[in-house]
């Protein structure tokens, strides 16, 4: 867990035996928050989809918003680790630096569509704050994956189209229950793509800034 979970108040288990009952908790609250909403999402509904009892959550966190925090900052961290592995493991040149990049942040939002949605709609100071980080985090490993590749005279262009697919990536997670795009999560990646790979071969996108 990040720093900032720390910061919150919690820390997180040392031992294997709670470190798996901690999982068994946000598994649960995912659940929750996926099947159920944020307006049903309680600490005792947490604890009856775990099989723990309310107290034994209170132990961990100090309530209902402590806890939301806690899940997407496991999410976060997993969408942070999955985009630079992706990266680490991309093909050779600007093509495959993008279009890692792409499915990476595509698959981590398909795995959670039924709760990124959630989180973002109902964001605390601090939970947009761990989010920011996680943005600007992805988007740093991008640019310097994709710099070496795209040359250091369109860093611009390259942080232009960074900020462009993360931005439509979380738009879209955010809106497309209200304003559907009619495309899965793997066809929006191949589009994002094509697009952003258009804009660094335009003139617009190689201009020396």
């Amino acid at each position: 867990m990040s720093q900032q979970t720390v910061d919150q108040g919690f820390r997180p288990p040392q031992q294997a035996r709670s470190r798996e009952s901690l999982q068994k908790v946000l598994a649960a609250a995912e659940h929750v928050l996926a099947s159920q909403g944020i307006e049903e999402f309680t600490v005792g509904a947490v604890a009856e989809q775990a099989g723990m009892s309310v107290g034994a959550i209170y132990r961990r966190f100090a309530g209902k918003n402590q806890l939301l925090y806690a899940v997407k900052d496991q999410l976060l961290g997993q969408l942070e680790t999955s985009v630079s592995e992706a990266l680490r493991a991309a093909e050779p040149g600007l093509s495959g630096i993008v279009g890692a990049f792409v499915q990476a942040l595509a698959d981590t939002f398909a795995r959670h569509d039924r709760i990124f949605p959630e989180l973002l709609d109902n964001q605390r100071a601090e939970g947009r704050d761990r989010g920011l980080q996680a943005l600007a985090t992805i988007q740093d490993e991008f640019v310097e994956a994709a710099r070496s590749c795209a040359g250091a005279d369109r860093e611009r262009a390259v942080r232009v189209v960074s900020r462009t697919i993360i931005g439509s990536c979380v738009h879209r997670a955010a809106s497309g229950r209200f304003w559907p795009d009619d495309l899965s999560w793997s066809e929006w990646a191949g589009e994002t793509t094509g697009m952003a790979l258009a804009y660094l071969a335009s003139p617009s996108g190689s201009r020396v800034y």
